[in-house]
């Protein structure tokens, strides 16, 4: 366990537990909020709630557990498909349900548990739980990804990753259909403010840049190739939710649930189809691409026929 005694701010006063608490210390809301649960939080010696409000000056203590040391796991993940493989880099196909890497909280498969699991030796730099790891996919989406081999992948595929110079291109079905049939989203991301865990569109959000083109329309909605300027979390669907076109099976974001029932669908209908870099070796361009999953293939079908 680990805890830690102090005077609430000034800044703080009347601000929520979990949100005072998590700004002053750091803590996620999240465990604060469990912390609270427990009878962890106390204000001058009085237990508080997640929603209780904090006052100024009083003397706050907190007791909350301590993190585990996160560690790759080596799991099998015999959907995980080598699309290429090289002594620098290995860019695999992600399947759904599968994170990137170990993380708190979860306890499912991983990309790099996977590799690990089928004998690939990954760069060494960076957290030791995200070794090899430059950019992620949710684990309800699906598609391309690179992790890097060598120390030097590393280096040249994080830079390129933060300087926006790699193509990320995915193919997501939404909700009804866009006007104009292709444009650009220019909104900034942050958190949710009535749900931590959730992304929105907020004014005080980072910059979050998406372009999308309508490649087919159904009945129900549209089929769109997206290409990302910026990679926020939740990017995509954010952004389709903000336009009032969530993506069919994301009821996160406000997809419709019997819609995605009718479809098949149990995770939303998005999957990362193309990634292009330059090699971190060659200096040339390289690009890789991707097939739909069965899943998402069967419900793109049934709206092309018009059966939803």
């Amino acid at each position: 366990m680990e805890s830690r005694m102090l005077p609430v701010p000034d800044g703080l006063d009347g601000a929520r537990v979990d949100a005072g608490v998590s700004k002053l210390l750091g803590l996620s809301r999240t465990r604060v909020a469990t912390a609270a649960d427990a009878g962890g939080v106390t204000l001058n010696g009085v237990p508080v709630g997640k929603s209780d409000r904090l006052t100024a000056g009083a003397m706050l203590e907190i007791e909350w557990e301590a993190d585990r040391p996160l560690e790759v796991e080596a799991i099998a993940v015999p959907e995980l498909e080598i699309i290429h493989d090289e002594p620098s880099f290995v860019v695999v196909m992600k399947p759904v349900g599968v994170a990137a890497h170990p993380s708190v909280g979860w306890t499912g498969p991983t990309v790099l548990g996977a590799l690990a699991a089928a004998g690939f030796r990954i760069s060494t730099s960076g957290q030791p739980e995200r070794q090899g790891i430059v950019h992620r996919l949710d684990v309800g989406t699906s598609g391309l990804m690179v992790v890097a081999k060598s120390e030097k992948a590393y280096s040249v595929l994080k830079q390129a990753f933060r300087d926006r110079t790699v193509d990320k291109t995915y193919h997501a079905v939404v909700q009804g259909l866009l006007d104009p049939l292709e444009g650009t989203i220019d909104a900034p991301i942050g958190r949710h403010p009535g749900a931590g865990w959730r992304f929105a569109v907020v004014a005080d959000g980072k910059p979050s840049i998406t372009h999308y083109e309508t490649l087919e329309a159904f009945r129900r909605g549209s089929l769109l190739e997206i290409h990302l300027e910026t990679g926020r979390t939740h990017q995509i669907r954010v952004h389709m939710s903000a336009q009032h076109h969530p993506c069919m099976g994301d009821p996160l974001y406000g997809g419709d649930p019997k819609l995605a029932a009718a479809l098949g669908l149990e995770r939303q209908w998005l999957h990362a189809v193309g990634l292009g870099f330059t090699h971190p070796e060659s200096g040339e361009y390289v690009h890789f691409t991707s097939e739909y999953p069965a899943d998402l293939e069967h419900a793109l079908e049934m709206l092309r026929e018009g059966r939803v």
